[in-house]
């Protein structure tokens, strides 16, 4: 069981971060996760868009933008984010 998620884990990076309305955020370069649970915790935004920097959005120690993994309500082609979850 591990195994596969490890694969399935690095099948995100690199995908697209939108949100319902279809606006880009950037792309998936990382998932943060607690080490004792195991729980996702944030996604680190890759390439963000000039939308992506306007917002507010909560940065790591590097100045990398996190999305919180709780806003994500869909994974498919796209990591779809709810707008209303991160602002």
């Amino acid at each position: 069981m591990a195994e596969e998620d490890k694969r399935y884990s690095k099948q995100l990076l690199g995908k697209t971060i939108v949100t319902k309305s279809g606006k880009r955020f950037g792309e998936v370069g990382a998932i943060t996760f607690e080490t004792r649970t195991g729980e996702l915790m944030q996604i680190v935004i890759r390439n963000p868009t000039s939308f992506a920097d306007s917002l507010e959005l909560e940065e790591d120690e590097k100045g990398n933008l996190l999305i919180p993994y709780s806003a994500v309500i869909a994974i498919g082609d796209f990591i779809v984010v709810s707008e209303e979850d991160i602002i």
